[in-house]
């Protein structure tokens, strides 16, 4: 959430720009978001190796079957 409360500001108020306050205020928190995935990871005796792997054969499948845009987990 505070990752995307401070990109929707960005867009709302600062006409997309990122300056460098907010370019450090991004950078502690994707720290925050990169931790708390690290070690849902670990809980989980994933990598994120695995997890990037699987999500990049995923992303390839949509696109080899025409179903990269769109909504849902199931395309």
């Amino acid at each position: 959430g505070e990752v995307a409360g401070k990109i929707k500001k960005v867009f709302r108020d600062k006409g997309g720009k990122i300056n460098g306050e907010t370019q450090s205020a991004l950078k502690a928190e994707l720290g925050d978001v990169l931790w708390y995935l690290s070690q849902l990871a670990t809980e989980l005796d994933l990598t994120l190796e695995e997890i990037a792997e699987y999500n990049i054969e995923k992303l390839y499948s949509r696109l080899k079957r025409g179903t990269i845009r769109g909504d849902g987990d199931e395309r």
